[in-house]
């Protein structure tokens, strides 16, 4: 039975283990675990998302830091949301903007789920969290809670518009730093809730956008519906498994030793597994380069030897050979094909 898994880009662990980094925090030997490391992760990948969530569990173990999780949410940034941040400025008002939200929360960095209760007077933004242990557990409610006040910020300094949160609710007891969540959020907050909520007054939530825009939302609203599509995932076969993997390394991959430890097998077992299913790390290895090389020849001027040591190659000869396997062309002559396209769509 094939099992379709859920993907997502790599930069809100990213945001994350940077952030933590920044905040002292030694999370190499966690990422290390997952055949990891921070600064040869590709922005552009995905990850599967129950692998990134081991990350996080494991990570908070390892914290000194008990605002960790408060203080690393800040570093999501707004354009990292990619088309859901478009997508939500040219909503009408907040409201439809938090209906939305939910709507495309799969596209978001949260482990959380979206909810929206209403009120006669004020309503609430619900984050229900997950089943995780116990430091685990704040560690993501309080990431999870400041990266969405972050965003909400981030939509209000764009928007010139005042949404405020009148009450925030934490679903965990009242920790001794409990004055700092209050500066965070800018308002009372209430622990020991059984979920985390941000409540608003409802006539803030009825405040026009000035960037309402239904043309540009159905643009965005179509780019956020081919995102889910991409992020779901077939993960039912090891070889898909190894290609996830391979994928988040920027540039020289890992070695086969490295990716079947993490797989749990041998490197003989992994080399057995994946050619009875008609494939090799070899040629997985040449399919992620072949797509990581024809987006860095189409979208950056970098020259053709940057190219090969960007993508682990010790000879530009190396590549430029296996390019020529790969597509029939040399990569100067694919990139000028793929110009020519370009300029022709253009007119």
């Amino acid at each position: 039975m094939l099992r379709a898994m859920s993907t997502r880009s790599i930069l809100g662990l990213m945001y994350t283990a940077q952030a933590l980094q920044q905040l002292g925090e030694d999370i190499a030997p966690v990422l290390a675990r997952q055949g990891l490391a921070l600064d040869r992760l590709d922005p552009g990948a995905r990850i599967d998302r129950a692998v990134e969530l081991r990350i996080y569990t494991e990570i908070a173990e390892s914290l000194r830091d008990p605002l960790a999780g408060l203080k690393s949410g800040r570093s999501f940034g707004f354009a990292g949301y990619g088309p859901l941040s478009m997508l939500l400025i040219t909503c009408a008002r907040g409201l439809d903007a938090i209906r939305t939200g939910i709507h495309y929360q799969e596209l978001t960095y949260l482990y959380c789920g979206l909810d929206f209760t209403p009120g006669e007077r004020a309503s609430a933004l619900v984050l229900a969290p997950p089943a995780l242990p116990q430091r685990a557990f704040r560690f993501r409610i309080d990431g999870e809670m400041a990266g969405t006040f972050k965003l909400l910020r981030d939509i209000q300094t764009t928007l010139g518009v005042q949404i405020k949160p009148e009450r925030v609710d934490m679903p965990y007891p009242r920790p001794s730093e409990a004055e700092t969540y209050e500066a965070q959020f800018g308002c009372p907050v209430r622990f020991g809730e059984t979920q985390a909520r941000f409540w608003f007054h409802n006539d803030d939530l009825q405040r026009p956008f000035p960037t309402h825009d239904p043309t540009a939302q159905a643009l965005y609203r179509r780019l956020c519906d081919e995102q889910l599509l991409a992020q779901q995932c077939d993960l039912s076969s090891l070889a898909q498994r190894v290609l996830l993997h391979l994928e988040l390394h920027e540039a020289r991959p890992p070695d086969a030793a490295g990716i079947a430890r993490l797989f749990g097998l041998s490197e003989r077992s992994l080399r057995r597994h994946l050619s009875a299913e008609n494939t090799s790390l070899r040629a997985l290895v040449g399919q992620v380069r072949y797509r990581k090389a024809r987006l860095l020849l189409e979208q950056t001027p970098h020259s053709v030897e940057a190219i090969a040591g960007q993508l682990g190659y010790a000879e530009p000869a190396a590549f430029i050979h296996a390019f020529r396997r790969w597509s029939g062309r040399s990569p100067l002559a694919f990139r000028s094909a793929a110009r020519r396209a370009a300029g022709d769509a253009q007119r």
